[in-house]
């Protein structure tokens, strides 16, 4: 039997950096839309979760998703400064479910195939993994904040495709359970499958820069989808 995996998307209504993004125009809609879609998309999936303190994405989203799960935000965990290990906990709290996805609207560029192959790698490994987080691969010569190389010998001049890669998490996608979110406060566990995504799909808005170059691309990616059809 397939496990029932519950996909949540965290918004807030405020945002410092690029004001009401969750919500902001985006080709046309509001930004969370995308990554609702892609998610209701997704067969692997049987629960899609928002936890807002929008009054606009509650309005909205009963409207257009009336089969996303609703949850109002309590006030405590509405401060910019609160953990978002804090905010889910609460929502898997309300949500029943064997595992736990979680992504964010600032990534619209997350396509359902890559969110649905993540899932499976992830289930085929279990559990020889207890968690997943999506990376980013880098491979460029990294030093730290002390001038000290982090991943190359400053000597021995490689080529940069020759360096050994290094990952970012990208916070794009996790996948855990209940118990490994309440018991670390954390949704990395003990023994994470480091699943790479592509760099593009993994863009995250965070300044009115991301914002604009994401929504180029995802116009673009439309409509070469569409050229195919």
């Amino acid at each position: 039997m397939a496990p029932d995996i519950a996909a949540l998307v965290p918004m807030r209504h405020d945002s410092e950096r690029v004001k009401g993004k969750n919500f902001r125009s985006f080709a046309n809609r509001p930004l969370y839309h995308t990554i609702i879609e892609t998610l209701l998309d997704c067969q692997s999936i049987k629960t899609v979760v928002i936890d807002t303190d929008s009054p606009f994405i509650l309005d909205d989203a009963q409207k257009y998703f009336p089969t996303v799960k609703l949850l109002q935000r309590p006030e405590h965990l509405r401060a910019g400064t609160v953990s978002m290990n804090d905010v889910l906990i609460n929502t898997v709290s309300q949500i029943r479910a064997d595992y736990y996805l979680q992504t964010h609207s600032t990534n619209p560029l997350l396509t359902s195939d890559t969110i649905s192959r993540a899932i499976t790698s992830f289930l085929k490994s279990y559990p020889i993994y207890d968690s997943l987080f999506s990376v980013t691969r880098i491979k460029a010569r990294l030093w730290d904040h002390l001038t000290r190389a982090i991943n190359h010998n400053p000597s021995i001049l490689l080529r940069t495709q020759d360096l050994p890669p290094v990952y970012v998490e990208n916070s794009s996608l996790y996948l855990f359970t209940k118990n490994i979110l309440e018991s670390r406060q954390n949704r990395i566990g003990e023994r994470p499958f480091m699943y790479e995504i592509d760099p593009m799909e993994a863009l995250d808005i965070d300044v009115e820069y991301d914002f604009r170059i994401a929504e180029f691309a995802f116009l673009e990616r439309q409509r070469e989808l569409q050229g195919k059809i």
